[in-house]
């Protein structure tokens, strides 16, 4: 008898299911007896129409809360990515400390889409404005401290600091955790391991996963050194009260100097390769693939041994339109989507099995926090943020920097430059290669040490002209645009007329309400309820002129000064913004809540009847609002491939051994 298989929503966790389920090798009879097979039908349901390719074209690009956008919507052009952006590449050493993606490097190496990958590097020396002061992070001295009043002279320092002085509660990094099975571990009982003043509200020997984050930051550091940590670390989302055993793991990821990786393609390209790999194989497996764009999950229910699913239409998202059964459902979809699906059935009365309304179900679901996000994208006919023949411009983005990779010592080589130089750079221990430098100094002192040579004139200026780059910056503020990433002109046909890319705003919690009241306009009110906006389906949406000047006055106050207005900020050639606190997302990433088993809730909720006594429904949670690696696509993918390890007897993508945070949970 025939299979069928149905994926609610078509984001990276929802492609890679589908990708995964048509691609994978079972292992086992059990699992062979799982595969599709001719014949059987695999469905793919998404409540948005996202552009796959000139079959299936869409509205926006791919990736559900990764969206490249080109200037003018053109793909020639420049792009800026007002979603996720980026992965950390994975080097492929499974030793069980090389740190990165393992599943997104791999599937982007099995795309083929590794030839597009460039590094993503964020600044050494970023650019702050806080509390109206400008300064870069190398100029913070004891001579010249950030404006807050931080115990212990803590504004002397990178705001980082106050993550590493309650990181710091917990031993020294060494005695960490280290691998996966250690860190869920940790997150169930680990404890403060020092001893504290008796004036301190918490004291060694209390678990950190009962202590809210906040409430620990603020504890340690009091209001000027949360304060200046909350604003310098540029994400609200790292400093609100969520569990602090995660938080001390998660926010090791977000410091100045780690490497990220993009494709010139755009960070949307993931998704539409795993499309054109998911039509491509069910069509050689005899497999009917359904896709069915502008369609929502409404409700869903086991009764007897089928899983019974209504769907409703974009138009009328809380009508059913029809109702269907399957064999397996995965709900490829963040928390609010799910509980949009639980409401359905809620309130009344019916036959069957409601896995998502069980009250263990719904307790796991909540442990998910909800983070809003915002992003605006500009672009302009020239870099005015670079431009030092400007004498206005007093805080240029510190985004020039040095990277030595593979690809720049393949094109020394060719130039003629000594092999011995780059079997040098080449060398781990040397740490030269793929390291950023944020000046010229400090890369030509690294590159003469690990050759034990000085250059020449010539050399230099070769090495110089190969390994230049510009970083991503970020400036980083307290006022509501928060962070501001430069992309520049990253056209992939420079023979095209040049636009220059800047995410002008990206920003995270209560900041995504000041642009929200922007939205509209002067004169002018609301014709439909926000919670039926679903913009972030729709694609980046063109702000109005009293957003853009918002945007250019504090623009302006972050390059050229306080008392600069937004007259010294060009006028942009387009500006357009995703809130991502809208439906369907509800928030543009995730964190989880104190009191709970965090590793309990990743291994149940992605089968949630595993909770119910008695109870075994095939409905499968997936996406990265219930993973280890919330708000990447690493975690959707993690999330998808323990799901298809574990109970369809589908061979793990990779290695699952001996590597901290990988998938799955066991």
């Amino acid at each position: 008898m025939a299979k069928t298989y149905s994926i609610f929503g078509a984001g990276a966790s929802g492609l890679y299911t589908a990708w995964r389920l048509l691609d994978g090798t079972a292992a086992g009879e059990k699992g062979k007896a799982k595969q599709l097979g001719k014949g059987d039908v695999l469905e793919l349901y998404d409540w948005g129409k996202y552009d796959f390719s000139k079959e299936y074209p869409g509205g926006r690009a791919a990736g559900a809360r990764v969206c490249t956008w080109h200037y003018r919507d053109d793909e020639k052009n420049a792009y800026l990515e007002l979603g996720g952006m980026r992965y950390s590449d994975w080097n492929g050493n499974n030793d069980g400390e090389a740190g990165g993606h393992r599943v997104v490097t791999t599937v982007i190496k099995q795309m083929g889409l590794d030839k597009y990958s460039v590094p993503f590097n964020e600044s050494t020396n970023p650019l702050f404005y806080l509390r109206t002061k400008n300064m870069y992070l190398n100029a913070i001295t004891s001579a010249n401290p950030a404006p807050y009043y931080v115990d212990h002279y803590g504004a002397d320092d990178s705001p980082d600091n106050g993550f590493n002085t309650v990181e710091s509660l917990a031993g020294t990094q060494k005695t960490l955790p280290q691998t996966r099975a250690a860190w869920c571990e940790f997150y169930q009982n680990g404890r403060i391991a020092v001893d504290l003043p008796e004036s301190s509200v918490f004291q060694r020997g209390e678990l950190f996963k009962d202590i809210g984050y906040w409430n620990l930051m603020f504890d340690q550091l009091g209001s000027e050194g949360y304060g200046y940590t909350a604003d310098g670390n540029g994400y609200t989302s790292n400093v609100i009260n969520w569990n602090s055993a995660v938080a001390l793991q998660s926010n090791n990821e977000f410091t100045p100097g780690t490497e990220y990786k993009t494709l010139t393609t755009g960070y949307s390209g993931i998704f539409t390769a795993l499309f054109d790999a998911i039509v491509k194989l069910a069509k050689e497996k005899g497999i009917s693939f359904e896709y069915h764009p502008d369609t929502r999950l409404h409700s869903i229910l086991k009764i007897g041994n089928a899983t019974r699913y209504s769907i409703a239409t974009r138009k009328s998202p809380n009508k059913k339109s029809a109702t269907k059964t399957t064999d397996a459902a995965w709900l490829a979809m963040p928390r609010y989507a799910i509980d949009l699906v639980a409401q359905a059935t809620r309130y009344e009365d019916h036959d069957g099995l409601d896995v998502l309304n069980h009250q263990k179900v719904q307790l796991y679901l909540e442990s998910a926090i909800m983070q809003p996000s915002y992003k605006v994208g500009m672009f302009f006919d020239h870099q005015w943020w670079t431009d030092t023949t400007n004498s206005a411009l007093q805080y240029p983005a510190p985004i020039e920097s040095y990277e030595v990779t593979l690809a720049v010592l393949d094109q020394l080589a060719k130039a003629g430059f000594p092999a011995n130089y780059i079997a040098a750079m080449k060398n781990k221990d040397n740490a030269i290669l793929e390291t950023p430098y944020a000046s010229v100094p400090s890369f030509i002192q690294a590159v003469e040490h690990a050759i034990q040579e000085r250059l020449s004139v010539k050399q230099e200026e070769q090495l110089l002209a190969a390994a230049v780059r510009n970083t991503i910056g970020p400036s980083v503020t307290d006022t509501p645009i928060r962070q501001v990433v430069y992309f520049g002109n990253n056209a992939r046909d420079q023979a095209v007329a040049p636009v220059y890319g800047l995410l002008a705003s990206y920003d995270d919690e209560m900041y995504t309400d000041f642009w929200k009241e922007l939205e509209l306009g002067p004169d002018t009110n609301r014709k439909i309820p926000v919670s039926e906006d679903t913009q972030p389906l729709e694609g980046p949406r063109k702000a109005p002129p009293v957003m853009v000047k918002m945007l250019r006055q504090q623009l302006a106050a972050i390059h050229f000064g306080p008392q600069a207005d937004f007259s010294f900020v060009p006028e942009p050639l387009e500006t357009r913004y995703m809130d991502w606190s809208l439906p369907p997302f509800g928030a543009g990433y995730h964190a989880y809540a104190a009191h709970y088993n965090i590793c309990d809730v990743q291994q149940k909720i992605r089968k949630p009847s595993q909770l119910i006594d008695g109870a075994d429904a095939d409905i499968f949670i997936v996406g990265e609002a219930y993973s280890n690696d919330q708000a990447w696509v690493e975690g959707a993918f993690c999330t998808a491939e323990s799901v298809l390890n574990d109970f369809f007897g589908i061979v793990p993508i990779i290695d699952n051994k001996n590597y901290p945070f990988i998938c799955p949970t066991r």
